[in-house]
């Protein structure tokens, strides 16, 4: 992972305001999660995801708008530790760097991670159930926004251990032996590399006296 020597830019702005989008973000799924399970009929919830999923069938077909979708929506509502999780580090990146980038951060690695894995479906000629499986969530972005804050994080062995924790987490389920390993396991350890390769642009920002102040 690229090496970043500073950390987040902080400002004199009195007061600490709350990560709003982070907020509304993860209560909006979490909520849409709850409608979707218990106000769909089960046959409805299953269309509903389908459509919104990056899968294979969708992407080839042109139905680019899933790339935004597929992050809106999971499979059911999030556990609480996960959700806090997810909250934590939105939260925090949003607050250290602002709302605009922590919300293109997640994209990036929300949609980056979705085209590669569907590329690398699409070579191997994936079998059908693959090309149409349901595939929606916020784990790419979850990805992605952690492995450009550990990028980020200011002092040297500091940063080295948070890198190779990070790391290890992505590469830990690829090693679990052929026909245990799915696209999604590959899509976690892409998003958390492109994650990482927003570290250079996020010191530019900092030189330029950006981060906070764009949400202020």
């Amino acid at each position: 992972m690229p090496a970043v020597e500073h950390g987040p830019v902080h400002t004199t702005t009195p007061g600490v305001r709350a990560p709003r989008l982070a907020l509304a973000y993860v209560g909006g799924v979490q909520l849409g999660a709850y409608a979707v399970r218990h106000l769909l009929a089960p046959d409805a919830r299953r269309r509903l995801l389908l459509r919104c999923s990056t899968n294979v069938d969708n992407l080839a077909a042109g139905r680019w708008d899933t790339l935004v979708t597929s992050a809106l929506l999971v499979e059911a509502p999030m556990d609480l530790p996960y959700a806090l999780l997810l909250l934590a580090v939105l939260g925090y990146a949003e607050y250290a760097y602002g709302a605009w980038w922590a919300a293109a951060a997640f994209l990036w690695g929300h949609a980056g991670a979705s085209l590669i894995v569907y590329g690398a479906l699409r070579a191997r000629h994936a079998d059908r159930a693959t090309r149409s499986a349901t595939d929606v969530g916020v784990s790419y972005g979850l990805y992605a926004v952690a492995g450009a804050l550990a990028t980020a994080v200011p002092h040297r062995p500091a940063r080295t251990a948070v890198c190779a924790t990070l790391l290890a987490l992505g590469v830990r389920p690829l090693l679990r032996g052929r026909g245990r390993v799915t696209f999604t396991d590959a899509g976690h350890l892409v998003a958390l590399l492109l994650g990482a390769a927003l570290g250079p642009a996020l010191a530019r920002g900092r030189r330029r006296g950006l981060g906070r102040r764009s949400s202020q």
